[in-house]
């Protein structure tokens, strides 16, 4: 299969591309800047496509001739971001209902109850922009990702080595169900095989933990000794601030996921596992927090191990300890 994959320079998009490779499809890596495909070890087995959102002339070019379309833009920005991945979205849908596109694997987040942060509603819209286009379209809805060069998880490494107490907000007191950067790998690739689908799944591995002891996992398997203090009043914009400013990681970034963590992000129903991956063993917390700890592991290359490392990573990326 001809496979367009959007946001290949991403996390996901660059440890996506070898995986397809392997697997024999012909990959079509799509980004905005085409120089930066150069820093990947499978940059000379794909061909290169020029691709920004915010111009519809690149995006109808983009998907011609390809079969199916891999999805992984997010903007997580500040400003009108929301209007612009709906405006993006809505171009995506019209360009391959137009070139004849197959199908579209959009990778999204867990939609929880209630009232939602602007970055989880607007993975919502953007897939029910897909979904309701005249492409089939499988949305693939996953909490945090575990793996080494995830913003999540780079997050909570950031804050779990530079600060030696912990301080847990009251409304930080949920559920999580993560899943490793390798299922979900896995699971995009299955979603290009079969009859195309158009319906949304949710995505986790096999454990659902609190948020309280996801940290404490992440601290005892890197050799961290932390406590953790409950904070009864800390407002969400004072903890995005205070966590952008001990991580150093993009404070718009950062805000948008320090919101998240006032819901539950659990799995909903299981059909993804009866239906895209039957048989599939998911990998466990621990494993996908050990094997991301590795360290450089040549993540983004085909003989690699897609939880670690890769040269390719942004500076940001590892440990911060000496």
């Amino acid at each position: 299969m001809r496979v367009l994959v959007t946001g290949a320079t991403g996390y996901v998009g660059s440890r996506l591309v070898p995986a397809l490779l392997a697997e024999g499809h012909d990959v079509v890596a799509a980004a905005r800047d085409l120089t930066a495909l150069d820093r990947f070890a499978w940059a000379d087995r794909v061909e290169r496509r020029h691709f920004d959102v915010e111009d519809t002339v690149s995006v109808h070019l983009a998907v011609r001739g390809v079969d199916a379309v891999v999805y992984l833009v997010h903007s997580m920005a500040s400003g009108e971001f929301l209007k612009r991945d709906r405006e993006a979205a809505d171009y995506v849908a019209d360009a391959c209902e137009y070139a004849g596109v197959s199908r579209i694997v959009y990778l999204s987040g867990l939609v929880p109850p209630g009232h939602l942060s602007d970055h989880l509603r607007s993975r919502l819209e953007v897939e029910d922009i897909l979904l309701a286009s005249g492409v089939p379209t499988t949305v693939l809805r996953a909490a945090m990702v575990i793996g080494a060069g995830s913003t999540s998880f780079e997050l909570m490494r950031r804050v779990s080595e530079r600060l030696p107490l912990t301080p847990v907000p009251v409304w930080m007191l949920r559920d999580i169900q993560p899943v490793a950067v390798e299922d979900v790998v896995h699971l995009i690739a299955r979603a290009l095989e079969g009859e195309p689908r158009n319906r949304a799944y949710d995505v986790g591995g096999d454990e659902v933990l609190s948020y309280r002891a996801l940290l404490e996992r992440f601290a005892g398997l890197a050799g961290l000794e932390r406590q953790q203090v409950l904070v009864p009043v800390a407002p969400e914009w004072a903890v995005g601030e205070a966590v952008a400013l001990v991580s150093g990681l993009p404070r718009s970034t950062v805000r948008a996921l320090v919101r998240s963590l006032a819901h539950d992000m659990v799995c909903t129903e299981d059909d993804v596992r009866r239906e895209l991956a039957p048989g599939h063993r998911f990998l466990s917390v621990d494993e996908a927090i050990t094997r991301s700890l590795a360290g450089q592991t040549h993540a983004t290359e085909v003989d690699g191990d897609v939880q670690g490392q890769a040269a390719s990573d942004p500076d940001w990326v590892g440990s911060t300890r000496a």
